[in-house]
């Protein structure tokens, strides 16, 4: 029976991760567990920046973005010698079991560490969505109503000066924050991994917008990464189509900011879950969210899943325009 568990985040913050978090600990100690928290990801298990956690440390964070047990990467997990340094840290605090909040990356520390007999139960913590295990990953609502607040703005310099403009947002290699936020907005294109249109393409839609003599203005959303430089290829638009043209990166304010209702709530019951599957003796798994059930697959599994999860939404590009 276990007696003691962690918690870290870990990779990039995503608003929704307190949340998380105060789930895990209340859970636990409501179970009679006592919760220990890392700072900065594996690098506070490596270094041993471990400590309790009661009622108290979870108070009042529900609302705060980022998270409060800080985060950061570690490349040097990976290596075996780094990660039984980390193992020997939580023995010596008795910790016998991690919930581990974060994307890919830190679902794969996770992974290794059950395989050297830590339990881990790993959340998916990023704004990107990109983990193919659940419908939608934790800050992920968040980062996209942050993304239509900026584009809603950025709409009405557009049309005040009769423009197109490009608006690269987050997503890694996923385009599903593009991909949302495109829809929600009603944009004139969107650009993304999944749903490549050539540039030639790009080039003639635009001309055809430059051309009209009313409501000259158009908006392009962008996943980041599928241009090496954004500003570049606005220029390219603009030397092809005669159409001004302007680009945005909106960059990591898209992380920042309180939670949505969405996000908290999709943390608080994959947090609660996490510490049920943690006293079942479930270890090296993920939790995800799937037709609004929590459910929970081997890691491996998880990451071997193909990312297509919302490409049905692609067929509304089309039938939107």
């Amino acid at each position: 029976m276990v007696k003691r568990i962690g918690i870290i985040t870990s990779g990039g913050d995503a608003p929704g991760m307190n949340c998380a978090i105060r789930a895990v600990v209340r859970a636990g100690l409501a179970y009679g567990l006592e919760v220990f928290g890392v700072r900065e990801g594996y690098k506070g298990l490596v270094e041993d920046d471990i400590f309790q956690m009661d009622r108290d440390s979870v108070s009042n964070i529900v609302t705060r973005g980022g998270t409060i047990l800080r985060t950061a990467r570690l490349p040097e997990f990976k290596l075996e010698s780094v990660r039984q340094q980390a193992i020997e840290n939580l023995k010596k605090h008795g910790i016998e079991a991690l919930v581990v909040i974060g994307g890919d990356g830190s679902y794969m520390g996770a992974k290794k560490l059950s395989e050297m007999g830590i339990n881990c139960v790993a959340l998916p913590g990023t704004i990107d969505n990109d983990i193919a295990s659940t419908d939608y990953t934790i800050g992920f609502d968040t980062c996209l109503n942050t993304i239509i607040d900026c584009v809603d703005k950025i709409r009405d310099t557009t049309e005040s000066h009769n423009r197109c403009h490009l608006i690269e947002v987050m997503g890694n290699h996923c385009g599903d924050l593009a991909l949302f936020a495109g829809i929600a907005e009603g944009v004139e294109m969107i650009l993304t991994p999944d749903h490549p249109i050539p540039d030639t393409e790009v080039f003639s839609t635009m001309r055809g917008y430059s051309e009209r003599k009313e409501r000259k203005r158009a908006l392009i959303l962008v996943s980041e990464k599928l241009y090496p430089n954004i500003h570049e290829f606005a220029k390219q638009i603009e030397d092809e189509t005669g159409f001004v043209t302007r680009a945005t990166v909106l960059g990591h304010v898209q992380r920042g900011g309180a939670p949505s209702a969405f996000d908290r709530i999709l943390a608080a019951r994959m947090g609660a879950y996490a510490v049920d599957c943690l006293l079942a003796g479930k270890s090296g798994i993920c939790i995800g969210l799937v037709d609004n059930k929590l459910v929970d697959y081997d890691i491996y599994e998880a990451l071997a899943l193909p990312r297509d999860k919302h490409v049905s939404m692609l067929r509304l590009i089309d039938n939107l325009k």
